[in-house]
């Protein structure tokens, strides 16, 4: 078992990119390699930095991919943004998908500090 599988900040942002692939799939086709692609390798790579880092050899090393996850995690949030305002994803949504994302930020955040 890698170490990552038992960070409940990984399960959270593999959950995360659960939501967002699932609200993606009714973004009009013409977004495909637009803003859907965006948010789909964003989301993922919150996962994918958590997961990179954990096998590092120093907590240093460990904190940074960490940043790199919340700073994915950021720009999941933006794009989130423009998803609404293109009216792709209702307020409701949006409202859900923040949340879930600044508790994410938050728990990085904190799991960070405690390196």
């Amino acid at each position: 078992m890698f170490r990552f599988e038992n960070l409940e900040i990984w399960k959270l942002a593999v959950t995360y990119s659960d939501d967002i692939y699932k609200i993606t799939y009714r973004f009009p086709k013409d977004e495909l390699f637009g803003l859907t692609s965006q948010l789909r390798r964003a989301v993922i790579s919150i996962s994918a930095n958590i997961a990179e880092g954990s096998g590092s050899d120093s907590r240093n090393d460990f904190k940074k991919f960490l940043n790199y996850a919340i700073r994915s995690n950021v720009e999941v949030i933006s794009e989130l943004f423009i998803a609404r305002q293109r009216e792709f994803i209702s307020q409701e949504e949006f409202n859900y998908l923040y949340e879930k994302g600044e508790i994410l930020v938050k728990k990085i955040t904190a799991f960070k500090n405690k390196l």
